[in-house]
């Protein structure tokens, strides 16, 4: 059941994409020359381009915004327009030798997944001028890097809101997996969502995990142990938080363990794509998910590529207003939130996309026009 009001233009986007998603983490084939494992697939008949994607540390299948843009990338290849490849990075160090293996390749785009690859990806752009690139939730340089950001702290306001609107305990929780920019624009919009609600129902609801004011809060300390992301949700639960949203990538599967061993007492809500669609195994305890449209962004970035025309290094910003990020459908928890959540939801988001509700979190994306 895909619900009215805000997430009609998101949910359609992102309907799919996640599908693409799914289908995306188990790849055809594996490609030679990588330093930390890759995968391939190649379509029928040439293509324009050859375009390559570097994984950040998370994996190709962490259920987040690695599958989201691998899936963007065989959406182009499906398309026509590119043979398309990835390289794994299992650690930091991976991120600069990996992009200097797809350079060698030959690949046209280079596209780089997550802010930790900022450094790596502007290195390499400054060294090669004629590689194009683009980078997922980090700056452009408006010249060949082009930058795919998503206004988070607009969505996750909204999930804000609904968490507080929905526990049954007076608590709700959030954690990350490291503190920058990308991660704590969730937190801060989750905060402030959880604030607005208080404000405008008269009601005290905490938020655990996380403070604006102070920008300080729990994190996992990366994106793949599954142990600390359920530990803290744990803590979390034992201090009476009934609602997690964990921005924590892989790590965030311990928090839905966690909730799915609550027997109905604890919900999650995820991040990037749609959860009850990329890990079914606990569909049951997403609220919803506080969804980025990365597989549309990357597919069009890359198609622009091959489009035969000057590489286009303007920033690309998803937002509320351009469907670029947003909650995806209730699913199993659709009956649960009420017409009337629906209808303020609505509103609410409205009036962030007109400025009557001004969102302060210093982690917002800043894009070079």
């Amino acid at each position: 059941m895909v619900r009215k009001g805000i997430v009609t233009p998101i949910a359609v986007l992102l309907a799919a994409a996640t599908v693409l998603t799914a289908c995306s983490s188990k790849p055809t084939s594996t490609a030679a020359g990588s330093t930390s494992g890759a995968g391939s697939t190649t379509a029928a008949g040439a293509s324009k381009i050859t375009a390559c994607m570097v994984t950040d540390t998370g994996g190709i299948d962490d259920r987040s915004f690695n599958a989201a843009a691998w899936a963007g990338m065989q959406a182009a290849q499906s398309d026509g327009k590119a043979v398309v490849s990835y390289v794994q990075s299992k650690s930091e160090s991976d991120y600069a030798p990996n992009i200097t293996a797809l350079e060698g390749k030959g690949c046209k785009l280079i596209v780089t997944v997550g802010s930790l690859m900022a450094t790596a990806t502007s290195d390499a752009a400054k060294k090669d001028p004629n590689q194009d690139f683009a980078i997922i939730d980090g700056p452009g340089n408006g010249t060949n890097i082009k930058g795919l950001q998503f206004n988070v702290a607009q969505s996750s306001f909204l999930a804000g809101y609904l968490a507080a609107g929905t526990t049954t305990t007076g608590k709700i929780a959030t954690f990350g997996g490291l503190k920058f920019d990308a991660v704590t624009s969730h937190m801060d919009g989750f905060w402030e969502g959880a604030q607005y609600y208080n404000q405008v129902k008269g009601t005290h609801v905490q938020v655990l995990g996380w403070d604006e004011k102070t920008q300080n809060g729990s994190f996992a300390g990366g994106f793949t142990d599954q142990a600390k992301g359920q530990q803290l949700t744990k803590n979390f639960i034992q201090q009476g938080a009934d609602i997690i949203f964990q921005v924590a990538g892989g790590a965030g599967l311990g928090a839905a363990a966690a909730a799915a061993a609550s027997n109905g007492k604890v919900s999650v809500i995820w991040v990037d794509s749609d959860g009850f669609i990329t890990t079914p195994q606990y569909s049951s305890v997403f609220l919803t998910t506080v969804a980025k449209n990365v597989t549309g962004a990357v597919k069009d970035t890359v198609e622009q590529a091959a489009g035969g025309g000057t590489f286009s290094a303007t920033d690309y910003l998803g937002t509320l207003a351009n469907g670029g990020t947003g909650l995806s459908p209730y699913h199993d928890y659709a009956s649960k939130v009420s017409a009337t959540m629906q209808s303020e939801l609505d509103q609410v988001s409205k009036d962030i996309i007109s400025g009557k509700i001004k969102i302060t979190s210093p982690g917002q994306p800043k894009v070079a026009q």
